[in-house]
């Protein structure tokens, strides 16, 4: 019987698989344990009793990242690499187009198949479909990153998460399972792969580095193994209470590690499901079904990151209040700088600029502000696109645009009453706010970090 459920492997293109190593080519899932992508190639690698080769394609420029990403991917590549030498496994990084590299390698190492990770954003699509025309040998994709394989959770995009929710309820007992442990491998190539040069590898990038590297978050697997421990055993109990307000840091602190496959979404919703209790149960709708919800979104929406995903209802309600007078307009540099009215909405963009992170709560709000104080909704969905994907570690991401896009669009929402601007798209208050946590406590407590 396979190690790894048929319904997460997706053949890509119609070669066949030949003699020669097995190459992973990893992208999304940057770690070695809990691996789905990683476990099918080293059990195929074992059946033909050829090596097996781990491939990451280091694109020099990837859409919206800075630096700040580039470190936090980099250093927890490190430790794969590591992980995976000791396992008998070879490791090569590669900069460049990685739907052009990949096919190169293969060539190289005389690949006979090629097993990759599972992504729905548009530039790993496009790379992927490049490189399943390009490769004489079978490439298949492994979903490694959802709990419920996104095939199998949903034929189309789905409307609300209350229409996701049952079918992805009715197929966790399948699939919300432990994962075996990954073993050494004993089929090496004929000529190891060089150790990484990972200095000449900096060297190689175009990214900039005005947005610097976050100091306090240490990346890879074993941090996010420690960061995902210590929430279960000290807040998880608390999640639903904790969880809306800023103040008490009640969440999980594990989202950079899940954006960049540092730890496996299923890893954290198995450990957190042997847990009883409302704050685990609000955590997994949270981890499991609005996660998954958003890669139903971006897969099935193309238009992902712009205002045209928006369900109709909506585009049609923004557009009849596109001529409604703006007390407050912000340029993106305003925007980019914290220089709005708001004290809260300040706090929270510095605090994104300074630590790469915002908590979801205040993220809703900021991107809805974005949208009252910009003159449309095309530019608001830009302005707020484009400033999480520069300072989030967790920008790029499909809970980041399905997030923006309810925030700005009702996407997975329904319509509200109608107000200027945002006609019956949902809206926020700084009263509502106030409700739900001190906010002048945040503010003060951010003004002090900064002071």
């Amino acid at each position: 019987m396979s190690l790894v459920h048929p319904n997460r492997i997706f053949p890509l293109n119609d070669r066949p698989m030949r003699e020669g190593a097995v190459v992973y080519w990893m992208s999304r899932d940057q770690r070695v344990r809990d691996n789905w992508a990683l476990l099918h190639a080293r059990e195929l690698a074992l059946k033909l009793r050829r090596p097996l080769v781990v491939f990451f394609g280091l694109s020099p420029s990837f859409v919206g990242a800075t630096w700040r990403q580039y470190a936090f991917m980099l250093a927890g590549l490190r430790e794969v690499e590591r992980d995976l030498r000791a396992l008998g496994i070879g490791f090569r990084i590669v900069t460049g187009d990685p739907g052009e590299e990949i096919v190169r390698f293969a060539e190289v190492v005389g690949a006979g198949m090629v097993v990759t990770d599972f992504s729905p954003l548009r530039i790993h699509r496009m790379w992927k479909d490049a490189a399943a025309k390009r490769l004489a040998v079978s490439l298949v994709e492994v979903d490694a990153h959802n709990v419920v394989p996104y095939r199998e959770a949903s034929p189309k995009r789905e409307y609300a998460a209350r229409t996701i929710r049952p079918k992805i309820h009715r197929l966790l007992p399948e699939y919300l399972t432990d994962f075996p442990k990954i073993k050494k491998h004993p089929f090496a190539l004929d000529s190891a792969l060089p150790e990484t040069d990972w200095e000449a590898l900096r060297a190689t990038l175009s990214v900039d580095e005005s947005v610097g590297e976050i100091s306090d978050i240490v990346p890879g697997e074993r941090a996010a193994q420690g960061v995902m421990d210590e929430f279960l055993k000290h807040r998880l109990n608390r999640y639903d209470r904790d969880r809306n307000d800023p103040n008490v840091g009640g969440v999980s602190g594990l989202s950079p590690y899940l954006h960049f496959g540092q730890i496996a979404p299923q890893r954290v919703a198995y450990e957190a499901a042997k847990r009883d209790g409302a704050g685990a149960d609000a955590f997994l709708e949270e981890l499991v079904i609005r996660r998954e919800l958003a890669e139903n979104y971006c897969f099935y929406e193309p238009h992902y990151d712009a205002v045209d995903a928006f369900p109709e209802w909506a585009r049609r309600t923004l557009a009849a209040h596109r001529g409604d007078e703006r007390e407050y307009a912000y340029t993106k540099d305003e925007f980019e700088t914290g220089k709005t009215h708001d004290p809260l909405w300040n706090a929270a963009q510095r605090g994104l600029v300074e630590t790469g992170r915002m908590h979801g709560y205040l993220r809703m709000y900021w991107a809805k502000k974005i949208l009252e104080w910009s003159a449309s909704p095309e530019e608001a969905m830009a302005t707020a696109v484009f400033l999480n994907d520069r300072y989030a570690l967790d920008g790029r991401d499909p809970n980041g645009y399905a997030g923006i896009a309810w925030s700005l669009g009702g996407v997975h929402d329904r319509p509200w009453f109608d107000r200027p601007i945002f006609g019956t798209v949902r809206y926020m208050a700084i009263s509502g706010m106030k409700k739900k946590f001190d906010v002048e406590r945040y503010v003060g407590g951010r003004i002090s970090q900064e002071a």
